[in-house]
């Protein structure tokens, strides 16, 4: 996925650096590394945003500074703008994942701003945008910070970006029926001999609860001769074990 691809997250008027480098660090984390500031409060470079990037220095390194949020969108075709207040503005408003699926549909370059950490956008920052996103957020405490905002609409955006996942450790090979049903038979028979079965008109539907038990499992080869080793351990003779 090229460059173009990927949104721009641009922050409009931020005010600490140490926010600015934790959306870095939630930008980096779903594989988003363009970052545009609009006139952010303290200048930039700014000695508290590194720290608090935790390692998301390449997003640090290339931020690109705008004098206004025209500037900084000016070649973005689809534009975005991050708010959960309510605005007396005509325009559609999306949720996380539309906005994802416009994005990965969009022809152009494409943008998601965010505001201020104390204020948010101001109705003129998001009049330049084509749509508002908000996220579903309680509407008693509908205050997120910086960092959060841009992290939940980077992690909306990556769900369709084919990122790399960890890999799932590969199941081991599912037992044959041939080796359950030993382990089965075994523990059946040291049973029995251990007199477990009674009364004996009830011998028959405890051994078919038995095999019910054992057979839900998808048991692997080595799990089977696990609990059959557990089974000889229990009915054997007790090892002698030399004491050091």
């Amino acid at each position: 996925m090229s460059a173009a691809d990927k949104p721009v997250i641009v922050l409009v008027r931020p005010q600490l650096g140490q926010n600015i480098g934790k959306a870095a660090r939630a930008m980096l984390n779903f594989g988003l590394t363009e970052m545009r500031l609009v006139a952010p409060r303290d200048g930039w470079p700014n000695p508290d945003a590194g720290p608090s990037a935790s390692g998301a220095d390449v997003v640090l390194e290339q931020a690109q500074v705008f004098d206004t949020v025209k500037a900084a969108i000016a070649d973005c075709s689809t534009v975005f703008a991050s708010t959960v207040r309510r605005r007396d503005l005509v325009m559609p408003v999306v949720g996380p994942e539309e906005m994802a699926e416009q994005i990965a549909a969009a022809a152009g370059r494409t943008a998601v701003l965010f505001g201020p950490e104390r204020s948010g956008l101001e109705t003129e920052d998001v009049a330049l945008a084509h749509s508002i996103v908000t996220v579903p957020i309680n509407p008693e405490f509908g205050s997120l910070n910086l960092a959060q905002a841009v992290i939940l609409l980077a992690y909306e955006w990556s769900k369709r970006s084919g990122l790399a996942q960890p890999t799932a450790k590969e199941g081991e090979p599912r037992a044959i029926h041939g080796e359950v049903d030993g382990l089965i038979e075994h523990l059946d028979a040291e049973l029995d001999a251990k007199g477990y079965f009674h009364p004996p008109s009830r011998t028959q539907a405890t051994r078919n609860t038995i095999r019910t038990i054992f057979t839900k499992t998808d048991w692997s080869s080595r799990e089977v001769k696990a609990v059959r080793g557990i089974i000889r351990a229990l009915v054997g003779p007790a090892r002698n074990r030399a004491k050091t």
